[in-house]
């Protein structure tokens, strides 16, 4: 094949051109994200009941839509949580769920479902989630002073969320801090028995004024005409003006014995910027769109706001693009330091600037390729399919040495510039394909990890198969072609190796000469370090993502006291200006409005962002709030931690690492205080770690109304009258709403802004002959303790003992002990938590890198043709495993996502040395004993070895030292970029350094012992 189309270089070049041509458009239609477009197997269903205890939500709203949702095809697990006025819950599906008709299953369910359900609450929000709805940035909409907050929150939600709508590439936008308003009418009771009326009179007449009486079909000659006949209401001067008659006919206006007047709405949640009220808007992305761009088109939507609408100020904060930026930058520079050194080495080594210029010319052309296939497959642009890339460059810088190399050394045997490339290609097309498909064996089989972990690990396994795939081809195709028109016409002869490699030849053979004179010692002492990788995977620091030097703090807080969202928002305000001064924040409190929100909402919790200008003042400001809520607020718990970035929300559980359910055997109840506290006392006598309480578990000052039954009865009060009065009083009432225009106003009836206690004294009820007797007289009011929120599952309710982090000896003794104790008390327990995933996701990582192995050696059997020099291969992978942690630990860093793909890199270049090492041995014992029939097979075997070793010595050295040099600089660089590829630098410093050794060194004397005893 290599004969043939070293031969057609116009057809080569042109369809090289031709494919580059498409490749560009390829590039330019490439999604560009954060994050790849997976759909994560979870639903959720927010449900929001003002004015409702958890009891309440649990039991008329989320059991009965669980109980529905359990019988949905591949539900995995239920978890539900019911709040105060609000409730959640949360499905997970086995991965690989249709989550397009499972959200279409949970709506008709929840339809079915919904004349079950109380008729005064809105229907349940059901939201699917996607790694595209992490929103990429957000927007400040802060009033100026003397602006009106609620035309601030129509401007924004009638005006600019459509406007941010309308930006090409945006596909939700979500809104907190919103306030709406509504019409209040407050009676003056006084006044309203003055005059013989009654409350009940003023709502008629704001319903009959306010009707919709049907429509007729009116006839008109030859046209047929639909009327409506309605009774509406349409502003505020008019509900003003409605008449009630009284009982002596007289007419009296409504304003002229009630308050007519706008109320913005009780707020049951705000946002702060910068200790300032306003709104924030979140943007989402559509998964096909060009994060790249959009951004920028954000930037410039804020700035014509502030031009359009000088009386608010707008800013954009939380940009994510910042870390796609950063993969993006990566590249780049690896991309421009491995060209560069890849020049300088290949100049050094081989002495001739034609060389470089032609690695020059391929490494951007393979890359560019790259981006074809990816459009073919699918992909788009984004931080795996990056990391990918990235991971691919080296292996692509070192199949072009390798080719290079192998063809000037024909030229120097004296073969013809053709007949050079061709047989300087054959002879490594084997076993570079095979140094490929062992790379591929050895990541590839991650994409049948469980989860969302698989997932991501396809669009990264794939982008590799795609560098290395392409990387193959140039280096088949255009690479030798290359080559020969760059030398065809060279009249001077090829020019002999540079001195540098020549002393670095010379210190090669008196090095292997020592360690061949003391083989068996110096296998040993190799053999030694490959049990030293398992100890230093089991003693490193392991951690998901890499420490990046952040400066923004997220700081979340349950105050555990009955607060309403006022307070709760002076406590902020309190908490901010006394630790975080002028430091940049963001604050929602209380309840938050957005669509997409997957935390659970109370009004009692409050989720603080503060962005430091350096990470010392992070630091220092991370141990003033934690000292400022622990000296105040004794009964709040609290977390101050690392803002989480877009990768650390997907990768991230609100989880506890270990979960103790209680739950009752018999019935689907709470358990009271007392037998919580003695759970409680049976658990801490088994370990010495001390729980939290789940949600379930906690209990907070609540009022309960207590009604004087026995009185109603005596006064022929219905309990029905009681429990209307008593809500009126204490809430109000909406009678009716005004509609124009799609614009809805709603119309209460509301008490003054008095003490509860005296509303009670103001309201009457009336019994028996229509007497009215004072509500106060029928109630009272109690202080007691209650639970915060109930918790359930599949199964029903449930309260919890968590841990953040439990030895295995402590978890055996808990699983070993706590169900006879459980059983005791007529209870069930169950074990749930993290712990358990982690050990799943363990022992799933095992058996796939057994597979990994076993790939690995199936492919190096086939390719040698034995079944004994595959193992030379695989011992040398712990070796470099060995260095690469060693590196690692010495340099501090933690054994996580990044370091395992520096491992990665190291480990493909490792074995691609090893292959061609073996393979080359191979070949020149066979050329040897065809040649030379007066040495022995050992003396074959020896020369064999040593003439390798100085074949294969300078593209050794040059892919080692090209791959170091072309990272170091991101050792000493900063920002995000670098700390986030610091670790994988490391890893691949740190094998290679060894790994080259053990191509030079181990895989010889491994080779030799193996082949002796054969032999």
């Amino acid at each position: 094949m290599v004969k043939f189309l070293i031969n057609r270089p116009v057809a080569v070049f042109l369809s090289f051109i031709g494919i580059l041509f498409f490749s560009f458009l390829a590039l330019q239609r490439l999604p560009v994200s954060l994050l790849p477009n997976i759909e994560v197997p979870a639903i959720i269903v927010k449900v929001n009941y003002p004015n409702n205890p958890p009891s309440i939500i649990e039991n008329s709203i989320l059991s009965p839509i669980r109980t529905s949702l359990n019988t949905l095809n591949n539900l995995k697990s239920v978890e539900s949580i019911a709040n105060s006025e609000t409730g959640m819950l949360k499905l997970q599906f086995e991965f690989g769920t249709r989550m397009d008709l499972a959200y279409i299953e949970i709506n008709e369910k929840i339809d079915r479902l919904q004349e079950n359900l109380p008729r005064d609450m809105d229907r349940p929000q059901v939201v699917r989630i996607n790694t595209s709805d992490i929103p990429i940035a957000r927007i400040q909409v802060i009033p100026k002073e003397g602006s009106d907050y609620t035309q601030t929150s129509e401007l924004t939600d009638r005006v600019l969320k459509k406007r941010i709508e309308q930006i090409s590439g945006v596909s939700i936008v979500d809104v907190n801090g919103f306030q709406g308003q509504f019409i209040s009418i407050t009676p003056d009771l006084d006044k309203i028995r003055a005059l013989g009326l009654s409350e009940q009179q003023i709502d008629q007449v704001l319903q009959g004024a306010n009707r919709d009486l049907g429509r007729l079909s009116v006839k008109d000659g030859q046209y047929r005409y639909f009327v409506r006949i309605a009774n509406r209401l349409d502003n505020i001067d008019e509900i003003e003006q409605l008449p009630i008659i009284n009982r002596e006919g007289d007419v009296i206006k409504l304003s002229a014995i009630a308050e007519v007047k706008f109320q913005s709405d009780k707020r049951q949640g705000y946002h702060l910027s910068n200790q300032e009220e306003g709104l924030v808007v979140t943007v989402h992305k559509q998964a096909k769109a060009k994060m790249t761009e959009l951004t920028p088109l954000l930037y410039e939507a804020v700035e014509e706001f502030k031009k359009d609408y000088p009386q608010t100020n707008f800013e954009l904060t939380q940009d994510q693009s910042i870390l796609l930026n950063a993969g993006i930058d990566n590249l780049k520079t690896s991309l421009i330091y491995g060209g560069i050194f890849a020049f300088a080495v290949l100049f050094l080594f081989m002495g001739n600037v034609r060389m470089p210029i032609m690695m020059g010319i391929t490494l951007p052309i393979s890359l560019l390729i790259s981006f074809l296939f990816f459009y073919a497959f699918g992909l788009s642009v984004n931080i795996i399919s990056l990391s990918g890339l990235a991971l691919g460059l080296g292996m692509l810088i070192d199949n072009s040495i390798i080719v290079i190399d192998n063809i000037t050394r024909k030229r120097k045997d004296g073969l013809d510039i053709v007949e050079a490339c061709v047989q300087g290609v054959n002879e490594v097309m084997t076993p570079l394909i095979s140094s490929v498909l062992t790379t591929l064996a050895v990541f590839v089989p991650l994409v049948f990890l469980n989860g969302l972990s698989g997932a991501l690990f396809y669009d990264q396994a794939l982008s590799v198969a795609i560098i290395l795939g392409t990387s193959l081809m140039v280096a088949f195709v255009l690479l030798p072609l290359l080559y020969r028109k760059f030398f065809e016409n060279l009249k001077r002869p090829i020019k002999e190796d540079s001195l540098i490699f020549k002393g670095i030849l010379k210190l090669y053979k008196a090095i292997f000469s020592v360690v061949w004179r003391f083989k068996t010692i110096s296998l040993i002492l190799l053999i030694a370090l490959i049990p030293l990788a398992y100890f230093m995977i089991i003693g490193a620091h392991k951690k998901g993502l890499p420490a990046i030097e952040k400066t923004e703090t997220l700081v979340t807080i349950q105050w555990n006291e009955p607060l309403d969202a006022e307070e709760n928002k002076r406590r902020v305000l309190d908490l901010i200006a006394k630790t975080a001064g002028s430091t940049q924040s963001e604050s929602d409190i209380g309840l938050k409005q957005f669509l997409l929100a997957e935390q659970s909402n109370s009004i009692e919790s409050a989720e603080m962002y503060f962005k430091s200008e350096s990470t010392e003042a992070k630091l220092d400001l991370e141990q003033k709030l934690t000292a400022f809520l622990t000296n105040n607020y004794r009964n709040a718990s609290f977390q101050v931690e690392d803002a989480p970035n877009a990768f650390d929300q997907i990768f991230s559980s609100d989880q506890k690492f270990f979960i103790v359910k209680w739950k009752q055997l018999s019935g689907n109840e709470r358990l009271d205080e007392e037998m919580l506290a003695k759970l409680e006392n049976d658990v801490a006598e088994i370990v010495n770690e001390p729980p939290r309480p789940g949600n379930g578990f906690q209990f907070g000052e609540s009022m309960e109304a207590v009604i004087d039954n026995k009185a109603l009865s005596f006064y022929g009060i219905s309990e029905n009258a009681m429990k209307d009065a008593l809500s009126k009083a204490l809430d109000g009432y909406m009678v009716t709403e005004i509609r124009r225009f799609g614009e809805v106003t709603p119309i209460w009836i509301q008490r003054g802004s008095e003490d509860f206690r005296s509303k009670l004294n103001g309201i009457s009820v009336q019994g028996r002959r229509n007497q009215s007797y004072p509500l106060s007289s029928f109630v009272k009011f109690e202080y007691i303790k209650d639970i915060k929120a109930v918790t359930a599952d599949k199964t029903g309710i449930y309260q919890s003992l968590e841990w953040e982090n439990l030895d295995d000896a402590s978890i055996e003794k808990l699983q070993a002990q706590l169900p006879a104790k459980a059983a005791q008390y007529g209870l069930s327990v169950d074990f749930d938590g993290a712990y358990f995933q982690g050990r799943e996701n363990l022992q799933q990582l095992i058996f796939i890198l057994m597979i990994s192995v076993l790939l690995l050696y199936f492919i190096l059997a086939a390719q040698f043709e034995s079944l004994v020099q595959p193992l030379i291969v695989i011992f040398t992978l712990p070796l470099g495993i060995s260095g690469a942690l060693l590196v690692l630990m010495i340099c501090g860093g933690t054994l996580n996502v990044m370091s395992a793909i520096g491992i990665i890199v190291m480990l493909g270049i490792m074995v691609n040395d090893a292959i061609l090492k073996i393979d080359t041995i191979n070949r020149l014992r066979e050329e040897f004993s065809l040649s030379d029939s007066t040495n022995t097979k050992r003396q074959i075997l020896q020369n064999a070895i040593a003439k390798t070793g100085q074949i294969r010595l300078k593209p050794i050295l040059m892919t080692s030292i090209t791959t170091i040099l072309a990272l170091l600089p991101v050792v000493f660089s900063s920002g995000i970029g670098a700390d986030l590829q610091r670790p994988l630098v490391y890893t691949v410093i740190g094998g290679l350094t060894i790994g080259t050794f053990t191509a030079l060194f181990f895989v010889p004397l491994s080779y030799w012992v193996i082949s002796k005893k054969r032999d």
